[in-house]
């Protein structure tokens, strides 16, 4: 590990002036992913600019509804809170879902969002990677890529996103708030994180010297479902091979509301589009569901070893529909609050 400053700070304004002018400089808040690349000499930052002592830790309620989560919220808290269980369960089940329980008590908000690809080639220091050494190439494609994006990757990068959280945030339409050098701005969920195009080094839009205080949730629709399901290689601490988080509105055996989003089929979470544009104002039928997850699917461009990852996102996402609007069998609904 590479010789770095750090400074603790105690406001928004004095991490952002910290940052400001500083292209090595990084926050620090749970750290469970930034210190494990700093181990293996992918991350090097010349400062750490702690923030674990911000007051961005509180869950509010908002006027109509919607929540406010502070950036240094823990994972494990938020995925206990009775509004965030209640109201949004694809959230707190996506939570679960993710890493281990030590990991969750540690792990923020805000560090969830910004925790990077899990690409073996990204984080081995020895071996070219576009996204670690722009314009160095991309092993992946040709090499070890059974766990790597089939949607919206390029030439240049196949990694990707691994964020069980960020999954169900683009599904429940939320918003992440920053603050920064020229103040604060808003970024829908869907938009905060990238495409990797000829720039794969660049995992979300934020800006140089960009603190991430909050995320907000806009107020639960009283008459829809919301789950998360994940398929993995081992049933605990395992990147999502696949998973789904869908919002669903059923009514009079029709969907009125659909909001479906993928993990781990791109570099970032997929808002599945072209599948909500099939699913509203259609029958509640299996049918349905499955014309949907093929239209979004349909512009898969899966490499020589994830093909599997079509049909298990097709079906997981028909299962988790089914499971929505009361299709599938009671007696193959998973837990939802089956810790991962």
């Amino acid at each position: 590990m590479k010789p770095f400053g750090y400074v603790r700070v105690a406001s928004v304004d004095e991490a952002v002036r910290a940052a400001d002018g500083r292209p090595g400089a990084r926050f620090l808040g749970g750290g469970t992913n930034l210190v494990d690349l700093m181990k293996l000499g992918v991350e090097t930052p010349r400062l750490l600019i702690d923030v674990t002592r911000l007051p961005l830790d509180r869950i509010e309620e908002l006027p109509g509804g919607g929540l406010r989560i502070g950036a240094m919220v823990r994972n494990s808290d938020l995925a206990a809170a009775v509004p965030v269980r209640d109201r949004y369960p694809v959230l707190s089940q996506a939570l679960l879902a993710g890493a281990s329980g030590q990991l969750r008590n540690t792990a923020t908000t805000g560090g969830n969002l910004l925790q990077r690809t899990r690409c073996l080639y990204f984080q081995d220091a020895s071996k070219p990677c576009n996204k670690r050494a722009p314009g160095s190439g991309c092993p992946a494609r040709e090499g070890a890529h059974r766990d790597l994006a089939v949607l919206g990757h390029s030439e240049h990068c196949v990694a990707t996103q691994p964020s069980d959280m960020a999954v169900a945030l683009a599904a429940l339409d939320a918003t992440v708030h920053l603050h920064g050098p020229d103040g604060e701005r808003s970024v829908p969920a869907t938009d905060f994180h990238r495409l990797p195009g000829e720039q794969p080094e660049q995992d979300t839009v934020i800006r140089p010297g960009e603190l991430i205080t909050a995320v907000e949730l806009p107020p639960a629709s009283p008459g829809a479902r919301s789950r998360y399901r994940k398929a993995r290689d081992r049933a605990s601490f395992a990147f999502a091979l696949v998973s789904v988080g869908a919002v669903l509105e059923v009514r009079d055996g029709v969907v009125r509301r659909a909001a479906l989003a993928f993990g781990g089929l791109a570099h970032r979470p997929w808002r599945a589009r072209a599948a909500e544009e099939v699913l509203r104002g259609a029958p509640a039928t299996e049918e349905t569901f499955q014309r949907a997850a093929d239209a979004e699917l349909g512009a898969a461009r899966p490499l020589r070893d994830n093909g599997f990852k079509v049909p298990l996102a097709r079906n997981l996402a028909v299962g988790v529909l089914s499971d929505l609007s009361d299709l599938s069998d009671p007696s193959d609904r998973p837990d939802p609050a089956a810790r991962g």
